[in-house]
């Protein structure tokens, strides 16, 4: 199946009032989970891969085209994007290599110098007919470079996105990127109020601390692409962890990483349904 565009599945799913899983690629095995538990559940899936990924694994050439090539195998829609993106040479390089959307994030940045910079790559973007998104009003818990408790203002995101000529934005709601509790409580009102102000889909990072039900509530209000990371990282470890509990003498990798991939399978079919409002918002 071609790669499909991360602009379609989510314009899709806003269309259908239904949110667009977004999940986060650490190596290969979370780029065969995340597919295989999309193809279960019957549903397109967006892969991520984030600045701090790239670093991890040295540069993002052997890590995308990796996950480029499991996209495109795969039975349903698939769309590869570049993740929390500081570095301007970085999404050259991603647009480069055949990424279909990336999101540039200056959102340390003051207001003036983050609409600039992100215009200017959002130009670059468009010019080879890639989807950009952008962040306002920093969603915490991002290494400490994002302030706990800042929310994005309606009327500074309807600016923004005129501004800079973006086709999603990230914004600032309640929750935090790496929480390991899904406790997160989302200002459903003001997701309302930003739908309201911009014409654009609206992001929601740091959903791995939101439970179910208020995914679901989110996506009512308005929310449409939504990131996973730390569950499905939670996931992953939890089975590694039990098969070495479980078999100390285990040596071999593929023992411990086959059932990890498994489990974020799972975890991706649970959440895509979540979000397609296929199945219940709580799990009994």
């Amino acid at each position: 199946m071609p790669l499909t565009a991360t602009g379609e599945i989510v314009l899709a799913a806003r269309e259908r009032k239904a949110g667009a899983g977004a999940f986060n690629v650490i190596q290969i095995e979370h780029a065969q989970a995340i597919v295989a538990g999309a193809e279960a559940a019957g549903l397109p899936v967006i892969l991520q891969i984030s600045e701090n990924t790239v670093r991890y694994h040295g540069s993002l050439e052997p890590v995308g085209l990796a996950t480029l090539a499991i996209a495109r195998r795969a039975a349903v829609p698939v769309a590869v994007h570049l993740d929390h993106a500081e570095s301007p040479e970085l999404v050259r390089e991603a647009v480069a290599l055949g990424f279909r959307s990336v999101m540039f994030d200056a959102s340390t940045l003051p207001y003036e110098e983050n609409v600039a910079a992100t215009h200017a790559m959002t130009d670059h973007c468009h010019h080879h007919d890639v989807w950009v998104e952008a962040e306002l009003g920093e969603v915490g818990g991002k290494d400490g470079a994002h302030a706990p408790g800042v929310r994005t203002d309606p009327d500074e995101a309807r600016a923004f996105v005129a501004a800079t000529g973006i086709d999603a934005l990230a914004v600032a709601v309640g929750s935090s990127h790496a929480m390991l509790t899904r406790d997160a409580v989302l200002d459903l009102a003001l997701v309302a109020r930003l739908r309201e102000a911009v014409d654009v889909p609206l992001v929601l990072h740091g959903s791995s601390g939101v439970p179910d039900e208020n995914l679901g509530r989110a996506v009512q209000a308005g929310m449409t692409k939504v990131n996973v990371a730390t569950h499905l990282n939670k996931a992953f470890t939890g089975a590694v962890r039990t098969h070495l509990g479980e078999n100390a003498s285990t040596v071999d990798p593929r023992r411990y990483l086959g059932p990890a991939r498994t489990a974020v399978a799972e975890a991706v079919t649970h959440l895509l349904q979540v979000l397609a409002a296929e199945a219940p918002l709580v799990r009994t």
